[in-house]
């Protein structure tokens, strides 16, 4: 899963994509890279920031979600987004696609999924309890995301990660999201910018313990890692 943000303060500045030109060089580059899911966002969630208005959010990711789906009609599409009323204008004008809500969801996030039959990224932050849910309602098209980089530190970020294997019961998609964020960098003294390696072996241990989907800024890199994953496994 590629991550392209319509934001002008993603914490990792090479993500950000300004204009719809911007975003279909990088659409056409992630996928000639290998990547497989195109993942939109237009409002950061990087820790202390001040999420944008529902909005300029919207005023953000229309436009990217419009010419992907004009120019690349059959190339599975994420909105990373945790308003269910964007979520709803987005399924609406532009058809299905996975909605990837970093905050745990809610009744009416929930409701709206099951309503048009989409995949939906599930981000339980660390708390293993929360998983209580996917016994409520229709959850089967629920891909689960223990949200690394949003459960409080580092050491609980990597207390999660050791807990990974226990996924396996759900019988789900996993989905890991490490690219360049303080998990990865901030034991090591490195910045986002200096993570790239540092990433991918923490990717390879997530692939290892159940991964199944990695949102990566660096498309190329992820396929060697999963490329290699896979040679070891085969």
């Amino acid at each position: 899963m590629a991550i392209g943000n319509v934001t002008p303060d993603s914490f990792y500045a090479a993500s950000r994509l300004s204009d719809v030109a911007q975003v279909l060089t990088w659409a056409r580059e992630a996928l000639a890279a290998g990547a497989d899911i195109l993942d939109i966002g237009g409002c950061s969630t990087r820790p202390g920031s001040t999420p944008a208005s529902e909005e300029d959010e919207w005023t953000r990711v229309a436009p990217a979600l419009e010419i992907l789906k004009k120019e690349m009609p059959s190339v599975p599409l994420s909105l990373d987004t945790f308003r269910p009323a964007i979520a709803r204008q987005a399924l609406e004008r532009f058809g299905p696609m996975i909605i990837n809500d970093i905050s745990g969801g809610s009744e009416q996030m929930y409701e709206l999924v099951q309503h048009y039959d989409v995949p939906y990224v599930f981000t339980f932050c660390g708390d293993y309890s929360k998983l209580s849910v996917l016994d409520c309602g229709n959850t089967d098209r629920w891909i689960l995301d223990p949200g690394f980089g949003f459960i409080g530190s580092t050491e609980a970020d990597y207390e999660c990660m050791r807990r990974m294997d226990e996924l396996k019961v759900y019988d789900r998609p996993v989905l890991v999201g490490l690219s360049r964020k303080s998990i990865v960098w901030r034991p090591l003294g490195l910045t986002p910018d200096t993570s790239l390696a540092a990433t991918q072996a923490l990717q390879m241990y997530a692939l290892e313990h159940g991964a199944t989907i990695l949102r990566t800024h660096d498309v190329a890199e992820t396929a060697q890692t999963i490329k290699l994953f896979e040679l070891c496994n085969s």
